[in-house]
């Protein structure tokens, strides 16, 4: 595999709310950012999902500002940058040679949506297409990972349920507690991803996802986004692309090495794998899994595992035409 002719999809980056934070930014190449268009361009991204995460520096979570970066990604990644905007099944794959990456929105979290269905419809018609439903704690839909009782979902959250169900809203357990994780496999009709998570057998830390949680995504074809932050890596938080290695290997052995791709977390983060600090060093990680791993486990990991799930589980145009 020639990595100039890499092909990355990554399923998770704080982007949005870091620009929403500090408006002067720019995300062609301003250095605050981990993710840049140009960086996207060099390390060979041609997806990256963009998460709308409200952090509690601005007060308590509220529908305006979920809607408030759905316009910075409008305006300042789709529209300045020209990225492309993937939202239906029938684009996958239409990417031409040449042409700029794409971008997806996810919500993570769905405080932000203040308990209203209606809201969460807005959200898709305006393009979001992964609802994290929780971030680590309580909200009105579920309870998060951080969350001590450990509870599944209220009635409100088994509604979303069915409303994500019935629409083609994919859903995201990242984050989710142990409990809703488990409730969530026997009331979802549609496989679910894990966007940003590692192996807790490999590394301890709550966010990771125990062999029983990693099965179950493998049972139904979901998706498992390997992510970078060093404290999901390895219990020292000092992460090398060796200690991925070691995550990549213990998901194989449990059957995942057709539903492993990347959430890096990038600009979520305040600490990076060593030479993996932005997507422009996404060649270096190819060039490091080649010389371990097939061409074609690679490939898959790194691109084609994430775009046969969305080939097949997002919602189709021609269907709400």
């Amino acid at each position: 595999m020639r990595t100039d002719k890499l092909q990355v999809a990554d399923f998770h980056c704080d982007v949005l709310s870091k620009m929403q934070a500090s408006p002067d930014m720019d995300f062609k190449n301003d250095p605050r950012l981990d993710v840049t268009g140009e960086r996207l361009v060099a390390g060979g991204v041609e997806l990256q999902i963009f998460a709308i995460y409200l952090s509690a520096s601005r007060g308590r979570p509220s529908f305006e500002n979920v809607l408030g970066q759905i316009d910075l990604f409008r305006q300042k990644i789709i529209g300045a940058e020209s990225l492309q905007w993937l939202r239906w099944k029938e684009e996958v794959g239409k990417r031409t040679a040449g042409a700029s990456p794409w971008g997806m929105l996810s919500l993570e979290g769905v405080d932000g949506l203040e308990g209203n269905l209606f809201y969460a419809q807005l959200c898709f018609e305006l393009g979001v297409r992964f609802l994290g439903i929780t971030w680590n704690y309580a909200n009105w839909a579920a309870d998060g990972v951080l969350e001590q009782r450990n509870g599944g979902f209220t009635e409100k959250g088994r509604m979303l349920i069915e409303w994500c169900n019935d629409s083609g809203m994919l859903l995201d357990v990242s984050h989710l507690s142990q409990a809703g994780f488990w409730e969530l496999a026997d009331l979802s009709t549609r496989p679910f991803i894990a966007s940003h998570s590692n192996a807790a057998a490999i590394c301890g830390h709550v966010r990771n996802l125990n062999d029983e949680q990693i099965k179950a995504l493998i049972a139904m074809d979901g998706r498992m986004g390997l992510t970078f932050y060093p404290w999901f890596v390895c219990d020292d938080g000092k992460a090398r692309m060796d200690d991925l290695l070691k995550h990549i290997d213990h998901v194989c052995s449990l059957g995942g090495e057709k539903h492993m791709m990347f959430g890096s977390d990038f600009d979520g983060i305040d600490t990076w794998v060593e030479n993996m600090e932005h997507p422009g060093k996404y060649p270096e990680l190819a060039e490091h899994l080649l010389r371990y791993y097939p061409e074609a486990s690679v490939k898959g990991w790194l691109y084609e595992n994430a775009v046969s799930y969305l080939r097949t589980n997002l919602p189709s145009q021609v269907s709400k035409s």
